[in-house]
């Protein structure tokens, strides 16, 4: 996280304003934070960085991101799974219609 001040403001300022917004604000992830002194007031100006994203899969009746914590029999019955597709290699788009 970048954090700009444009003014005159102390660390321990600075400090309680990053504070304050992510107490505000604690699901998100935040990229830059910019605090702009007006006179008396501070503008505040923030941008959220990017989610981690997790994939969860239900394998083999299990919601699961990984396969590392299975044991080798639940990981040979990943490996034997049967993956169905939809797609249709004889078929066009007048044939559907």
């Amino acid at each position: 996280m970048t954090v700009t001040v444009n003014g005159n403001l102390t660390q321990e300022e600075v400090n309680a304003y990053v504070e304050q917004i992510k107490e505000n604000n604690p699901d998100k992830y935040f990229k830059t934070i910019e605090l702009t002194v007006d006179g008396e007031f501070v503008d505040v100006n923030y941008t959220y960085d990017e989610v981690p994203f997790e994939r969860i899969r239900r394998i083999t009746g299990y919601l699961v991101g990984t396969v590392d914590r299975f044991n080798n029999a639940k990981r040979a019955e990943v490996e034997d799974r049967v993956k169905h597709t939809l797609a249709c290699q004889s078929c066009s788009l007048e044939d559907i219609a």
